[in-house]
């Protein structure tokens, strides 16, 4: 036998001890001894204490019922909205024409793209380069920090907590770098620019991570602090808010429960001494036993209620008035239903401004009435002044305007809301309603012009925190929209904002081609700083179109504040000038800043203009029989 046959049975054979020895070990292990068991490992629920499991069982439960609550009140919404297809837009804001020239024109420049997309890496590098020395206890200069009045991210979790520290940043990055890129893009139609500018942060600020669950520090401890209830609560609020829409996610801005018309908002005395389709004419009652012989006319907008006039007591400006010695009359404007669908502007104009001055002439007792326009009321009253110049009308012995346009070549964001195709959906949402524009697309249109401070700060307060909203008169009042009749709201938006007709002197009303130069009664014109419907720029643009006269004072805060300042309450400042230069900077340029409201000046130009003093006049023992109390019916009716 050869070597290669027998080396593998040596080999076997070695190895059977080693197997024999097995066995045995194997056979000798007594059959009754049990076989070792690896001790069992607790699951994470069984670690935690009897409290621990008991908060964690109540917060599952408490996410459950939310979840049912959000997905039971978006069900009966869906169901909702499926019976009006109609109002259903895949581009509800009309703006991918415009977006898609801007995005055009961004990829015909790729280097611009190349350098931004370079740019932002180059940042995100930077911020986590700093979160890596951050967590290594390294103090460090955050990369971005959110704009001045931005209270998005004031909690200070936002700044202590890395983790949330870079999400805020990473956030900030980004949404700049895509509004930017937008503002610069060359190239491209103006008007269609600052439509996707507008678009674009809009978008931007929605996909804020303080609008999300789990990306918002102050939500996510609220929520385990209270178990979960913040967030059932939430979406009770949720479901209550859609269905106050019918369907529409109507977000409650304060509780409107507190306020009631006529209790505790709009409580001048006075009287209805006057009323037609169009409005109710009030005469709020004297609080000096003299008066000035010329009374004062105030048509505030027919877009909201005239009440943002006498909220309460301590801000009302109509009570300062009467304070002041003026007889004050004020339009409250009827809330239209669908039998008003066919009116005018010019019928707001004949029932509106002609009709009110008539009645209160003639409760007063004169042959003239001092005026005033606030926003959309102040360019009807403008309309009308070149109306009556044209007619050699002289009954409106002067006008004071508070944020009212006349020139719309550079008018607030709410010019971006004015295109073709914008309107004619306009108009096919007002067909399907029978006529009428409703409140709440009103108020819808007014929140996203400040879709943080109106939109975004109420859904991270009702619905991630469930809190409910704290009362509010000014945002009370916001929220009581009017309906507006198609036939003026379509010739508002098309005549003022896309034409710019009565600036250029196009505008026909009456079949008398107005002309502003023609007006040359004294004018009192005052605008805000930080108004965003009404911007100073365009106010002013229009007060340089009167042939008469004119005063132009600015005054601190925006379209609201800025107009509705009392005295008492010390707040902001105002800027005067006697000269109208041609822009609005070189009067800032020759301007005298004071501290304070500017209803002092304003009064002491108006008593120059309103004759001399007679008994006050007590609304109820006037020529015109008193038809009910102030603040009236029409004001209380809701859209």
């Amino acid at each position: 036998m050869s070597d290669q046959t027998a080396a593998p049975t040596k080999s076997k054979a070695k190895r059977k001890p080693r197997a024999a020895k097995a066995a045995a070990a194997t056979t000798l292990k007594p059959a009754s001894e049990p076989q070792a068991e690896p001790a069992p490992v607790p699951s994470p629920i069984e670690q935690l204490s009897a409290d621990q499991r008991k908060v964690l069982e109540e917060l599952s439960a408490n996410l459950a019922r939310a979840a049912l609550t959000a997905q039971g009140a978006i069900a009966e919404a869906a169901l909702r909205q499926a019976e009006r297809p109609a109002g259903l837009q895949p581009d509800p804001f009309h703006v991918a024409p415009a977006l898609t020239d801007v995005m055009g024109r961004l990829i015909a420049q790729p280097e611009r793209l190349v350098r931004a997309q370079a740019d932002l890496f180059q940042r995100y590098l930077e911020l986590w380069q700093r979160a890596a020395r951050r967590a290594g206890g390294e103090s460090v200069e955050p990369v971005v920090q959110p704009e001045k009045g931005d209270k998005r991210f004031t909690d200070p979790e936002w700044a202590d907590n890395p983790v949330f520290d870079v999400i805020k940043q990473s956030y900030l990055l980004t949404s700049n770098w895509l509004n930017s890129l937008v503002a610069e893009v060359d190239g491209v139609d103006q008007m269609t620019k600052r439509r996707v500018e507008f678009f674009m942060k809009m978008l931007t600020d929605a996909f804020s991570p303080s609008n999300f669950l789990a990306s918002n520090p102050v939500a996510l401890r609220e929520a385990m602090q209270s178990r979960g209830e913040s967030l059932v609560k939430g979406m009770e609020n949720f479901a209550e808010d859609l269905a106050r829409g019918g369907g529409q996610l109507a977000i409650s801005q304060t509780d409107y429960a507190m306020f009631k018309i006529g209790e505790n908002v709009a409580t001048a005395p006075g009287k209805v001494v006057f009323q037609n389709d169009i409005l109710q004419l009030l005469q709020f009652a004297p609080t000096t036993e003299q008066v000035y012989e010329v009374p004062l006319l105030i048509f505030p907008p027919w877009i909201n209620k005239f009440y943002i006039l006498d909220l309460r007591p301590e801000n009302s400006m109509i009570r300062w008035l009467t304070d002041q010695g003026f007889t004050v009359f004020v339009a409250s404007w009827v809330n239209p239903d669908i039998e008003l669908a066919g009116k005018t502007f010019e019928d707001y104009m004949r029932e509106g401004i002609y009709a009110a001055t008539e009645a209160a002439m003639r409760q007063s007792g004169t042959e003239r009435v001092n005026t005033v326009g606030y926003c959309i009321g102040g360019t009807l009253l403008s309309a009308t002044l070149a109306h009556m110049a044209a007619a050699k009308d002289e009954r409106i012995s002067s006008a004071t305007f508070f944020a009212a346009q006349q020139d719309f070549a550079e008018a607030g964001d709410l010019l971006l809301f004015t295109s073709e195709d914008w309107l004619a959906a306009l108009e096919q949402q007002m067909d399907a309603a029978g006529g009428v524009l409703s409140g709440q697309a009103m108020a819808e249109t007014f929140n996203a012009l400040r879709a943080n401070d109106l939109i975004w700060s109420f859904f991270v307060n009702n619905y991630l925190l469930g809190k409910e909203p704290k009362p509010f008169d000014l945002l009370f009042w916001n929220s009581d929209q009017t309906r507006m009749p198609k036939a003026l709201h379509l010739f508002y938006l098309r005549k003022f904002y896309s034409e710019n007709a009565l600036a250029k002197g196009e505008l026909t009303l009456d079949n008398v081609k107005l002309d502003l130069s023609q007006v040359k009664i004294p004018i009192y014109v005052q605008s805000s700083k930080e108004d965003h419907i009404a911007p100073a720029r365009s106010v002013y643009r229009g007060a340089r179109l009167f042939g008469g006269p004119v005063t132009f004072t600015l005054a601190g805060s925006g379209h609201i504040a800025g107009v509705i300042n009392a005295p008492a309450a010390k707040k902001y400042q105002h800027w005067t000038n006697n000269q109208l230069p041609t822009s609005v900077e070189e009067w800032m340029g020759g301007a005298v800043e004071t501290p304070g409201s500017w209803w002092p000046h304003w009064a002491e130009w108006l008593k120059a203009k309103s004759g001399g003093l007679v008994p006050a006049r007590d609304p109820a023992k006037g020529v015109l029989p008193s038809l009910e109390d102030a603040p009236g019916s029409y004001v209380k009716v809701k859209s």
